[in-house]
């Protein structure tokens, strides 16, 4: 295991002028309903866009064997067209895929189960989770495991999405286990034989460097630098973003760029962070913020020190609350997240826009989740077209059956 060195630099909270304003609504619809049963249920999904338009993504519950999907949907002149990719058994092929997939320039998915996989180890569910990869051939896929987690140093139960790098190699986190039970970063090597390799690169101590990730994948720079948050852990336990840098000598450097304070400034973050072409790093929290519902945060970097300020803090009502998504920007540097609860008066969710700014940010909800028929619970971002002008999201209730829906926002 390469050795860990930690260092952690200091951060300022800064209050940052907020104006709510109303936004325009945009056009939201729904484009599929999951039916249960074998077409899946419960899409705690990101999405995933192709070149042609083909929209990827996965269900915890639900197909053949009841351990979760992987699905494709596919657009047509009479609407999209569901299609089951892959159906998990629950066993050695891995269980519960939350978070979705990750797709390369080849066309192959990757991505994690939190369960099945080898039956050892002291996870405790059916087996410690795996890293899979479908593969198309012809009009089928193939499901291969590149690793499958025993629960020790290597850690258990992967619950979010991979990241590739430039050379195939596939980076992620686990939320337990590990050598001090806080969950690792990993990297998985390919070799020309076809078998992967798996490296922890960094192995969480629950301290000042964090514990277990986040449900938001790593990020990963052209330089190779890695970013990523904890939810827990940190200076104050209330969540950390973190920084992994590689050395000449092989090693990985850990840099805790800041510790979540909590209430009343930001913590407990769930979805990775983003960056705008300043260098500015951009996230969600699920609680603390100036109401404890939550918050959107802006992390800036000045005189070698990283500050952070939330520029928008949820107070629980029409605005939202507990935002567990990842951003996403469009063309004019606008956020758009959701929330999980809050909106309409069944507390279904919303569709939030933030437009950032020197002195703050203009916050406004671009739409409120109704339940079903509608939509209900979006626990994801949201992914955009090649254009950058249409975004897709999934909910994990709500849809005609209420068991989670895809809907399209159009801004």
């Amino acid at each position: 295991m390469p050795k860990q060195m930690l260092r952690s630099l200091g951060g300022l909270l800064v209050a940052l002028a907020v104006i709510v304003l109303p936004a325009r609504a945009g056009t939201t619809k729904l484009i599929y309903s999951f039916t249960g049963g074998a077409g899946g249920e419960y899409p705690d999904t990101e999405l995933v866009m192709d070149a042609s338009s083909n929209l990827y993504g996965t269900t915890v519950q639900g197909g053949q064997f009841g351990s979760g999907t992987v699905f494709q949907l596919t657009p047509s002149s009479s609407g999209w067209i569901h299609k089951v990719l892959y159906d998990f058994q629950g066993g050695a092929d891995g269980g519960e895929p939350y978070k979705g997939v990750t797709l390369d320039a080849h066309g192959d998915l990757y991505g994690t189960t939190v369960a099945g996989g080898l039956q050892v180890g002291p996870c405790i569910d059916t087996g410690c989770g795996v890293v899979y990869k479908l593969t198309k051939s012809g009009q089928s896929w193939k499901q291969s495991i590149i690793h499958s987690f025993v629960g020790g140093s290597d850690g258990y139960g992967p619950g979010s999405r991979v990241t590739l790098d430039g050379v195939g190699n596939v980076y992620g986190t686990t939320p337990t286990g590990g050598t001090q039970g806080a969950g690792v970063v990993y990297q998985l090597q390919p070799a020309t034989t076809g078998a992967w390799t798996e490296r922890v690169i960094h192995t969480f101590t629950g301290g000042a460097d964090g514990s277990g990730g986040s449900a938001g994948r790593l990020v990963l720079t052209r330089a190779g630098n890695v970013y990523g948050v904890c939810t827990t852990g940190g200076a104050f336990a209330a969540g950390t973003v973190f920084k992994l840098t590689p050395t000449p000598a092989g090693e990985w450097y850990e840099i805790t760029l800041y510790s979540f304070k909590g209430e009343p400034d930001s913590g407990f973050p769930y979805g990775a962070i983003v960056s705008d072409q300043n260098g500015n790093l951009y996230g969600t929290t699920y609680y603390a913020g100036a109401h404890d519902r939550g918050s959107v945060y802006r992390l800036s970097r000045r005189n070698g020190v990283w500050n952070e300020s939330w520029i928008y803090s949820f107070h629980g009502g029409t605005d939202g609350s507990g935002p567990i998504s990842t951003l996403v920007a469009d063309a004019a540097g606008n956020l758009y997240g959701t929330t999980s609860a809050g909106g309409a008066g069944c507390n279904c969710g919303t569709i939030f826009k933030l437009t950032p700014n020197d002195t703050g940010a203009t916050y406004g909800v671009v739409y409120r989740f109704q339940g079903p028929p509608d939509g209900a619970s979006p626990y994801d971002g949201m992914a955009a077209d090649s254009s950058g002008s249409i975004l897709y999201g999934a909910t994990v209730n709500g849809g005609t059956g209420g068991d989670g829906a895809i809907y399209q926002f159009t801004p």
